[in-house]
């Protein structure tokens, strides 16, 4: 923290280094970049902060954003029920909905499992997911997750979750190389995933 900064600058610091990927240094960059701007760039930013908070949900069927009850994929009737596809974060599922041929439905764990993080399996979406798959209308869920160790072990939470729920569980096959993010990957690689998908396989 710069010694001597005024109360507000050195606030603003504080809560913009908060942020996911944000450290103290970056966060003085952002705040002397927003002094240095017109005010009006600066109460555009706030207005848009404060809508976000006020106008953004999750989605109560599949988790994704959303500004109604049900986001625009749950309320298209174009889009087919036998078929779910899971992801960690909605950006996840943006990404994929950009890059694949899909007409299916989505659900959003909003995270993955990973204890040494503190994201334990009570923090994620698994209950309406085993809802869902026990609805009688899923017949196939498609686990699009990171190919990285949490994703394996998010995988492995939702097989043991779903056993006995009469529905097939497939997942990513070739494209997307180990320890990568779905989220940076390329759009063929996606599609070679997506199209290429096997079925899903418990830990040995």
């Amino acid at each position: 923290m710069i010694p001597g900064a005024p109360e507000a600058f050195s606030r603003a610091v504080a809560e913009l280094a908060r942020l996911p990927g944000i450290g103290e240094k970056t966060a003085e960059r952002l705040a002397f970049h927003l002094l240095s701007r017109p005010a009006a760039q600066s109460a555009s930013l706030a207005a848009a902060l404060s809508k976000l908070r006020e106008r953004t949900r999750f989605c109560s069927v599949c988790h994704n954003l959303t500004e109604d009850e049900l986001c625009a994929i749950c309320a298209d009737p174009a889009r087919g029920e036998e078929t779910v596809c899971v992801v960690e974060m909605p950006q996840d599922l943006q990404r994929l909905e950009a890059a694949v041929d899909y007409s299916g439905r989505y659900h959003v764990l909003g995270g993955c499992f990973a204890p040494l993080e503190g994201q334990f399996a009570e923090d994620l979406n698994l209950d309406s997911l085993a809802r869902r798959a026990r609805s009688g209308s899923v017949r196939e869920i498609i686990l699009a997750l990171n190919p990285n160790t949490e994703g394996e072990a998010t995988s492995e939470l939702v097989a043991r979750r779903l056993q006995g729920a009469g529905v097939s569980l497939t997942r990513l096959a070739t494209g997307i190389p180990q320890g990568a993010l779905i989220q940076w990957a390329s759009r063929g690689s996606l599609q070679d995933a997506f199209s290429f998908r096997r079925p899903h396989e418990p830990w040995r």
